[in-house]
């Protein structure tokens, strides 16, 4: 597995990363002993950045983390974690809370569920509107002094707040929803990224697995499957989206390649400052998922994938509306 700087000051990962949210929650049921044996298949693939945030399954992924970390050495991975996000015990969300006093208590707790002394990357999932990121980061940069955290990370903010977080503390990465179906931050958040040095951590580089080449109509959603609100997911918009594949499976057929493999290396060849997480639950998706590090697409190729999935192909947004207007990053003012 290669390795590259996660932006100018970030640390050194794997190409890939592993985003563990599926093990513990929003995608229905996970079995915990594969689960685990997911992780191990990563690690010993070579794959150092697992991608987690404390409100997956309410503590329950860093806790399966760090099960999973007993039988590995602590250095060998690079711990990413998402915090801020508030749930209420039947998992709704209602809100963020990026407050300087509950950023160090969110920390405090997501240390001992790692059963770690620092994470490698902290991140506030969400902007909280009441809070300047200006506060949130400084807090966050205390920590850094503190010792219990390496590196701050931003997730889906706007180029604006990125701006801001980084006149306060230099930021290592961005994390952001980036796949052949969801383009937008490539106009403005991308190049001040680039600007500045900071690296991208994208997610949802399978679309939920929208794009895997495994999804039909017919799939059923089990209880707890955010999908099932999702509008890629839901009735005219699925099947258009799903028609969109035949074109994308061909293409796979004529690199020997799964579809998941092109769409996955579609986004690694979009820079060498982003790095893709893929959301395996399972060894053999994870083996599927590795394999796109070994594909080249030549300009050629990558022509007839973005012919085959025009950036504005897909229909319905990423979210629903509602937890569309918590994201700073598709705001009018995030450019």
């Amino acid at each position: 597995m290669k390795t590259q700087q996660l932006g100018s000051t970030g640390p050194q990962s794997s190409v890939i990363g592993l985003g563990c949210m599926g093990m513990s929650d929003l995608y229905g049921p996970a079995d915990e002993t594969e689960s685990i044996a997911t992780l191990h298949a990563a690690i010993d693939a070579g794959i150092t950045l697992l991608d987690t945030g404390d409100f997956y399954g309410m503590g329950h992924n860093e806790m399966l983390i760090r099960e999973a970390l007993r039988s590995r050495k602590r250095d060998q991975v690079l711990l990413s974690v998402k915090f801020g996000a508030m749930r209420d015990p039947a998992g709704a969300w209602i809100g963020s809370d990026g407050r300087p006093e509950a950023v160090k208590n969110f920390l405090s707790y997501t240390l001992r569920r790692l059963g770690t002394d620092h994470i490698d990357i902290y991140r506030p999932a969400r902007l909280d509107p009441n809070v300047p990121i200006e506060e949130t980061v400084g807090a966050i940069a205390d920590l850094v002094k503190a010792g219990y955290v390496r590196h701050i990370g931003l997730s889906e903010v706007g180029a604006q707040t990125i701006r801001r977080a980084q006149a306060v503390h230099p930021i290592s990465d961005l994390q952001i929803e980036y796949s052949l179906v969801s383009r937008g931050f490539e106009a403005e958040i991308l190049p001040v990224c680039r600007e500045l040095g900071i690296g991208v951590t994208a997610y949802g580089v399978l679309s939920r697995g929208l794009i895997s080449g495994h999804w039909n109509k017919d799939k059923t959603l089990t209880p707890g499957d955010f999908r099932s609100r999702s509008p890629r997911f839901s009735g005219d918009n699925l099947a258009h989206n799903l028609s969109l594949m035949d074109a994308l499976r061909a293409i796979a057929d004529s690199k020997q390649a799964t579809v998941a493999q092109i769409a996955i290396a579609w986004v690694m060849s979009r820079g060498s400052d982003i790095v893709p997480l893929v959301g395996a639950r399972r060894r053999d998706r994870l083996a599927e998922s590795l394999g796109a590090s070994n594909i080249q697409l030549s300009a050629d190729d990558l022509g007839r994938i973005e012919t085959a999935l025009p950036a504005d192909a897909i229909a319905g947004e990423r979210y629903a509306p509602v937890m569309m207007a918590h994201l700073d990053s598709e705001q009018p003012h995030a450019g």
